[in-house]
């Protein structure tokens, strides 16, 4: 990306910006600040999350105990998922935990419009697979209001009403294109962000990546033009880091078939130890060299997973990193020792999670609102 070229963020596409800094600035975000928040979570402390907007409010509405709200969204287009959703999720969870009342939205409209998916297939890969997935990621199944946008007439009307909102150019100017699929997605999705605050006006926050901005531009920006008829709080987002590809690349690796990538779940624990042991790491060109002035675990793909999802104790995480700097660990010594074993436990644990999350689904009434 050239200096002077403005950054246009498409939330249906595979390229990704990787300069937080120039993002921050140019959405209107915050860096963001975990010390605003009670026991901030692993991606919080570490540096997963860089940028917000009105996470005051969230704060705020934390410490004083007053009603807000956290939505996230499956788009049942594929039957895995990015491992970055876990990061998602992971916030999510903690909103929850903090006493947020939580949404879930099945995206099966939008799905159909802008991937291909038959409206009864995206329901069956939710039921299946996605609503079970983010359970045993950690959301709390009783807490928690599964909905499919097809279902909820409440979203459905409320989209009509946000349409009315936004000019063509405004749209264009925030997606880059007007295409009809686009359009039926995009006001959908705001119905989705603003449709918790019918009953009760209150603060909303948004986990996303940055590629989920231009939804958040375009809510914020319609919530302000229906405060007065409707009350609506603009809605507040955090943003998260993007996960490196295997190789790593900064492309969206959900999407990077031919460079390789890890997705949850990973059944087999011999590709998944393969695709370990060939993920790009940090060390030097020798050995020698490697001992002598340490690894560069700032670079390493294998750190990053282990720092973003699969080592949850900050001490252990701690060790591999001063570790790989001091030299003590080579590449392959520290793949044995923490990548692979840790990568190994995520995902045994999601597995039996999983299983009885697929229970716990079989028995809830998901539909409408």
């Amino acid at each position: 990306m050239e200096k002077n070229e403005k950054v246009i963020v498409d939330p249906w596409g595979k390229e990704l910006v990787q300069d937080y800094t120039r993002l921050i600035k140019e959405f209107g975000m915050k860096a963001f600040d975990a010390s605003i928040f009670p026991h901030p979570n692993l991606q919080m402390r570490r540096g997963v999350n860089f940028g917000g907007q009105d996470l005051d409010l969230i704060a705020k509405a934390i410490n004083d105990a007053k009603p807000f709200y956290c939505l996230t969204g499956i788009m049942p287009s594929s039957e895995k998922i990015h491992l970055g959703t876990e990061t998602v999720i992971q916030n999510v969870k903690y909103f929850q935990d903090m006493g947020a009342k939580t949404y879930v939205l099945i995206a099966d409209v939008e799905s159909q419009a802008t991937r291909q998916v038959p409206i009864e297939e995206g329901k069956r890969r939710a039921l299946e697979f996605h609503i079970p997935a983010y359970i045993a990621l950690g959301l709390d199944a009783k807490k928690t209001n599964f909905y499919f946008q097809s279902e909820n007439k409440a979203v459905s009307n409320l989209a009509a009403v946000c349409a009315q909102k936004v000019t063509e150019n405004e749209f264009r100017a925030i997606y880059g294109s007007v295409h009809p699929a686009k359009v039926i997605s995009a006001f959908t999705q705001m119905a989705d962000i603003l449709h918790p605050q019918l009953g009760e006006p209150m603060p909303g926050v948004i986990p996303v990546g940055i590629d989920q901005a231009p939804h958040i531009r375009m809510a914020r920006d319609i919530a302000r033009r229906l405060h007065t008829e409707y009350g609506f709080f603009a809605p507040s987002a955090i943003y998260h880091k993007y996960t490196s590809a295997l190789d790593g690349s900064f492309k969206m690796s959900k999407s990077s078939d031919e460079i390789g990538k890890v997705e949850i779940p990973e059944n087999d624990p011999k590709a998944l130890e393969k695709k370990i042991n060939k993920a790009f790491t940090g060390g030097r060109v020798t050995k020698e060299e490697q001992r002598a002035k340490g690894g560069q675990p700032e670079i390493c793909v294998v750190f990053e997973y282990c720092q973003n999802h699969f080592i949850k104790d900050d001490n252990t995480l701690k060790n591999m990193f001063e570790e790989c700097k001091g030299g003590k660990n080579l590449c392959g010594e520290c793949k044995a020792k923490y990548g692979l074993p840790y990568a190994k436990k995520f995902f045994e644990e999601f597995n039996e999670k999983f299983m009885n999350a697929k229970k716990e689904v079989a028995k809830m009434n998901i539909g409408k609102e």
